[in-house]
């Protein structure tokens, strides 16, 4: 009798773990299906189950805290949920090359309120045109030259009432004699050095991307972007920064993006005190800024990561906190 109870027992406790593995392996298949995601072994799909089940946890343990409003976001199983930390930092924590302020030439460090003048308490240049789609690097650090073009698309609709989405491209190709290293990483002020030079920015369409190095194909008859000057703001200084993204338009910014949190990003606005505002990581486009339901502040930034990250894109991060994540501390916009 003892036998055949135990036995029973055994066998529920079997197939309630099998009924457990066989939920974890749906669920993983079908993120797997939406994301395109396939493997090269049985080996690497197990240790890449392995790291989704890790960020589930931290996803649903963040999620239930947004639940209760100790969160001012939420997570998501997005593309990246296979990649843990450390891989995801090292595949994109040289976006940014190195950086040598000095070489930042023909740039002003101020950028003040005329008279006190007042700013507006929302801004998103997206519904005024100057935005183009959100775009998508892919495993190229090019993300400096995302936030270029991003900068130049503003200000050319600025001067021409004409949104022409601009070659990321020509920037990976042609830039490296200004400091930039394509894939491998730059900056957008380098960048802009490039387009004063070489006399012009091709657009998207005669020079598409690729996602990895080229040879340089530029052709000065094709050039519909030009940059005159570009001026870096004071450092540090967020009103100055908001100042400059109400009456400019949208921004080139550098921040940190080392966090799994950032990693996992899918809404609300993106509150992360242990982010640094001087280990800069990644290069977005400040696109807008303002105040949420919960009075919290925002600057609105667009990402080059794809739709499927975010808020289709997009981020909100939090706005005058102290500096949060460096968003104020290289911001610098081209003069076209």
């Amino acid at each position: 009798m003892r036998m055949r109870v135990f036995l029973a027992v055994t066998a529920l406790v079997v197939m309630a773990g099998a009924a457990s593995v066989t939920l974890e392996d749906l669920e993983f298949n079908a993120w797997k299906l939406k994301f395109g995601k396939s493997y090269g072994s049985v080996e690497e799909e197990s240790q890449r189950k392995m790291i989704w089940l890790n960020n589930l946890k931290l996803v649903l343990e963040h999620n239930m805290l947004a639940d209760q409003g100790l969160k001012s976001y939420r997570l998501s199983m997005n593309h990246f949920a296979d990649t843990d930390n450390q891989e995801y930092q090292a595949r994109f924590s040289g976006c940014l090359g190195s950086f040598n302020m000095t070489k930042a030439r023909r740039a002003t460090t101020d950028f003040r309120k005329a008279g006190g003048a007042a700013v507006p308490n929302y801004i998103d240049w997206r519904k005024m045109g100057y935005v183009t789609e959100v775009k998508n690097q892919h495993l190229c650090n090019s993300c400096w030259a995302f936030s270029a073009t991003g900068a130049l698309e503003g200000q050319m609709f600025r001067k021409t009432k004409q949104l022409m989405s601009l070659s990321e491209q020509q920037l990976v190709d042609c830039s490296q004699e200004f400091g930039n290293h394509g894939c491998e990483g730059g900056w957008y002020f380098k960048a802009f050095d490039y387009v004063m030079s070489s006399g012009g920015l091709e657009m998207e369409n005669t020079y598409p991307y690729q996602a990895k190095d080229g040879m340089c194909q530029f052709n000065p008859k094709n050039a519909k972007a030009t940059c005159q000057d570009y001026i870096v703001l004071r450092s540090g200084n967020e009103n100055n920064l908001q100042y400059a993204v109400a009456v400019i338009g949208p921004i080139s910014v550098a921040i940190d993006t080392s966090r799994p949190t950032f990693q996992l990003y899918h809404s609300g606005v993106y509150d992360e005190p242990t982010c640094s505002s001087i280990k800069l990581t990644h290069a977005v486009l400040i696109v807008g800024y303002g105040t949420d339901n919960l009075r919290q502040d925002y600057w609105l930034v667009k990402n080059s990561w794809g739709a499927q990250w975010g808020e289709e894109g997009y981020i909100r991060m939090s706005r005058n906190k102290d500096n949060q994540c460096g968003i104020a501390t290289v911001p610098i916009f081209p003069v076209v």
